[in-house]
């Protein structure tokens, strides 16, 4: 297997089938729309069963970085991978949905030890990858308690899933809704809840 243990590659492939199955059922209950934008904060140390930030492992990073593609690209949303916190948690993001969104973009480009393996990942995979501040995503996927919660719109909601961890990292996923205005004389769209 081109040098890659046996034991290696499963754990590869298990991590895969676990970041599918996290992907597959916070999309089974957030609802997005075809041009949404999900965030995901991912700590390969913490799948590897170290302390975040301590022992970043691009050959995680690059598996979970292909799979959540992937799964977006056939969803047809945006993937906005978070930074770590050397780079003050920045998202890259296609150039495309920066320009959709009008996202102010930032001159940076993220590596192993700034920026983190995940967000290298995405980096190199995207067709024309930028770097932004902010966002407000409409889901979001946080794999080893990278706190991606400032890049959700304001009325997070949390999303149980029976998917706990990808490889040893603690996984916490949330979807927002639109806010709920006027009081008791209002009405609401039902589907928005």
């Amino acid at each position: 297997m081109n040098g890659i243990s046996e034991e290696k590659y499963t754990h590869i492939d298990e991590i895969k089938e676990q970041t599918k199955a996290v992907f597959d059922e916070l999309m089974e209950q957030a609802k997005l729309e075809e041009g949404d934008i999900l965030v995901v904060g991912c700590s390969s140390s913490e799948i590897a069963s170290h302390r975040i930030g301590s022992y970043s492992s691009a050959e995680i990073g690059e598996a979970v970085a292909q799979t959540f593609l992937n799964c977006c690209k056939e969803k047809k949303i945006y993937l906005a991978a978070q930074c770590c916190e050397h780079l003050n948690r920045a998202i890259i993001i296609e150039k495309a949905a920066a320009k959709e969104y009008r996202l102010p973009m930032v001159n940076v480009v993220p590596k192993l030890k700034a920026g983190g393996s995940f967000a290298t990942a995405v980096y190199a995979a995207l067709q024309a990858p930028v770097a932004v501040e902010a966002i407000q995503a409409h889901a979001g996927i946080d794999i080893g308690d990278t706190l991606i919660g400032m890049h959700l719109r304001p009325v997070a909601v949390p999303v149980r899933i029976g998917t706990k961890h990808i490889g040893e990292a603690h996984v916490v996923c949330a979807r927002t809704r639109l806010k709920f205005i006027g009081g008791e004389r209002a009405s609401y769209l039902e589907n928005e809840k």
